[in-house]
């Protein structure tokens, strides 16, 4: 099954997407949440509405005439992976790292498919970074490596776009990875049981302007989605509607000789073969 989070009056909705078209699950199945994260939290068995959605005669609207939102407008936590590619962490001057380098985000950072992106004016190094986001479907604490996947809801895709001198003002990277609408997330999410178990073996780019700068597989992370999992599991509750960020490949823009910055006018765009296809412009903030 695959969803979506659109804008429709102002307000987010969530729709089930099928065909490229997009059903209201709130207006067809009026016993689910129009938001994902609030449906995730109590428990409402989306699939099965959203199947009952789609053998009715809902009203159905094309996904490319909507406006949408972050996939989870307001998630619970924002837990990202820093160094979860072996030629990642080469091109960065370091080796494999002995524990998965986390770092959180925060909701005001997010931004949806199609919207453009902020280059902030006190910095013009902004970076891509192509990764797989993880949702959260189930409250997991203390998860082994056979259970850690049961608490996958799905998969999305995330620019973890970065801005590098601030990033490197400390060595906490939470300053680089939080400027205003700096981590596109969608445009849809994909159900977990039309994945390979953890999202593996699927390919992943990074193109900008058209060419491609990152192109990977999902197979090369070091910490897979069940070993992630059962790491954060060791010291927090992950619950519904909280959001992991995989990590990204070799082939950032801070790598290249010279570096690679992201301008006004660009188009960066993410994908992730059998997830989706992230796309947004560069924007200048005003001065």
């Amino acid at each position: 099954m695959r969803y979506t989070t659109y804008i429709d009056h102002g307000e987010p909705r969530l729709g089930v997407v099928h065909n490229n078209e997009v059903i209201d699950l709130n207006r067809a199945q009026p016993h689910i949440s129009a938001d994902l994260r609030a449906a995730l939290k109590s428990g409402q068995n989306l699939d099965a509405a959203a199947k009952a959605a789609i053998a009715s005669a809902a009203p159905r609207r094309k996904l490319e005439d909507l406006e949408l939102a972050p996939l989870l407008p307001e998630p619970g936590k924002i837990v990202c992976l820093g160094l979860n590619y072996y030629d990642h962490a080469k091109e960065g001057g370091r080796e494999k790292p002995v524990y998965p380098w986390f770092f959180l985000r925060c909701a005001t950072s997010l931004l949806a498919h199609g919207k453009a992106a902020l280059r902030p004016k006190v910095s013009e190094r902004l970076d891509w970074e192509a990764e797989l986001a993880v949702v959260i479907g189930k409250t997991a604490k203390h998860c082994t490596m056979e259970n850690a996947l049961d608490a996958v809801f799905g998969y999305t895709v995330f620019n973890d776009i970065s801005v590098r001198d601030y990033q490197k003002k400390t060595p906490q990277w939470t300053i680089g990875k939080n400027f205003d609408r700096t981590g596109p997330l969608g445009p849809t999410l994909i159900t977990a049981d039309e994945l390979p178990p953890g999202a593996v073996d699927l390919r992943i780019q990074a193109r900008l302007n058209g060419q491609v700068m990152q192109d990977a597989n999902t197979r090369e992370m070091i910490w897979g989605v069940a070993e992630t999992i059962q790491l954060l599991s060791e010291c927090m509750t992950l619950e519904p509607g909280d959001l992991i960020v995989m990590g990204t490949p070799a082939g950032v823009g801070q790598a290249r000789t010279p570096p690679v910055w992201m301008k006004h006018g660009d188009k960066i765009e993410i994908e992730i073969e059998r997830v989706g296809l992230l796309r947004n412009t560069i924007e200048d903030e005003a001065a």
